[in-house]
């Protein structure tokens, strides 16, 4: 049975020994990183999963990431990933209660007046799309690198608020054009 606890509880070396192994010493190429490039993880919406012995199982990170339109406009999304299990425990559920644990925070800091921000991710559809997660709503968003568009996925309850079109990267705070973009919860 997994036990989740904070990101910050787990040791740096220790989860950069879990990301190599679960994704390879070249993952930081990937676009992925680009996209959230100069960015910290948000604390409050990262998790470790501990198993039994409590050792280091997995990790989820959420990250603030915008979506800039064609006129430059900004829309905050959280980016989620990676989603790392040690390759010796996957199948086990380890990653399942990872996402429930990420998405059960943010939806928790959702409200009547300020829904829950849309989450955006890379990774294969048939497995998230267990949380609703879908590639519909990205056809025509950009990366700043490649990406099998199938794998570029949103979870939103209302898609028709994102634009059609648009690049994917950092959230910048006061790069918007409208000012009064709703800032990533921490």
């Amino acid at each position: 049975m997994p036990t989740i606890v904070p990101f910050d509880a787990v040791p740096p070396a220790l989860h950069e020994q879990l990301l190599d192994a679960a994704f390879g010493a070249d993952r930081t190429s990937r676009t992925a990183y680009r996209i959230r490039e100069g960015l910290d993880r948000l604390a409050g919406l990262s998790f470790a999963a501990l198993d039994d012995e409590e050792f280091l199982a997995g990790t989820i990170e959420l990250w603030p990431v915008s979506l800039t339109d064609e006129d430059g406009r900004q829309y905050p999304l959280l980016m989620v990933g990676p989603v790392a299990v040690a390759p010796s425990r996957q199948n086990e559920g380890y990653g399942r209660a990872l996402m429930a644990a990420a998405l059960g925070a943010v939806e928790g800091m959702a409200s009547d007046d300020a829904p829950a921000l849309p989450q955006v991710l890379i990774g294969d559809p048939e497995y998230y799309g267990k949380w609703d997660f879908t590639a519909a709503p990205t056809a025509e968003w950009d990366t700043p690198g490649p990406v099998e568009q199938h794998r570029l996925l949103v979870r939103c309850a209302n898609p028709a608020i994102l634009p059609r079109r648009g690049m994917l990267g950092p959230w910048r705070q006061g790069d918007d054009q409208a000012g009064d973009q709703p800032q990533p919860r921490t």
